[in-house]
């Protein structure tokens, strides 16, 4: 673990911008692997703007909406840019974003399967760099007595909860991958499936963090946006996921 504050959020930051760099460059190898050209006048960079406008804007709604209580020390509004992220604001918001974008594109099909795997693989390296980061980053777990612990330099053995979810997006793209072909029949379903899956994984991980700003009842900010989420798309999913049968 990185001890010193400067150094921390710096590898922080490198490593979230290499996530995302390479979940760029996945999708773009998936969109050519599957014969899709893409050109600047091609709709589908209209669907990456609107995802990256999308994500920019949703993860720092859902930062302060989980932690409130620093907003007036950030400037109010003037300071909604700064700040920390949610990679759950930023999947909304590119959800969001994405389908406001085919909407003013005219596009009808589905084009969020292709994101599924880029989007996983820029997660792992974006937590590494939070694990990394240690007591400087808001992903540490609460203390614990297991033998897994990790002291992140406070003398307090707490769970590694960045590692945890590297495990997960791990696993979750092993069952992603074996669904993959029947998934097929169902374009977007893919998509609603990762997304649910990680909406209800976070919901229950973050039970093991430090809770910044208490909602009712006792709930993270973060864990009411994946609640009320879950609550819209899970039907959806489940929907989708029986026409296979």
């Amino acid at each position: 673990m990185i001890r010193d504050a400067t150094l921390a959020h710096a590898v922080h930051a490198i490593l979230e911008a290499l996530g995302m760099a390479i979940g760029a460059r996945h999708y773009f190898f998936l969109r050519r692997k599957n014969g899709l050209v893409s050109t600047l006048s091609n709709p589908a960079y209209t669907v990456l703007v609107g995802c990256l406008l999308g994500a920019a804007i949703g993860n720092k709604a859902v930062f302060w909406l989980d932690m409130p209580h620093l907003w007036a020390a950030h400037g109010g509004i003037l300071g909604f840019f700064h700040g920390g992220q949610s990679m759950v604001g930023g999947l909304l918001g590119g959800l969001i974003g994405v389908e406001t974008a085919k909407r003013l594109a005219g596009l009808r099909q589905s084009t969020g399967d292709l994101f599924v795997f880029p989007i996983l693989q820029g997660l792992m390296i974006g937590r590494l760099g939070c694990f990394l980061a240690g007591l400087h980053d808001d992903t540490y777990g609460l203390p614990t007595r297991l033998p897994w612990g990790i002291d992140f330099g406070d003398g307090i053995a707490r769970h590694p909860t960045q590692l945890y979810e590297i495990l997960f997006a791990a696993l979750l793209w092993a069952a992603l991958r074996r669904q993959q072909g029947r998934c097929a029949a169902e374009p977007g379903l893919l998509f609603k499936l990762m997304l649910s899956a990680y909406l209800l994984w976070r919901l229950g991980v973050d039970g093991l963090k430090p809770v910044p700003y208490p909602y009712p009842p006792g709930l993270s900010g973060i864990q009411w946006v994946c609640l009320l989420a879950l609550v819209v798309y899970a039907p959806l999913t489940l929907r989708q996921w029986r026409r296979l049968a």
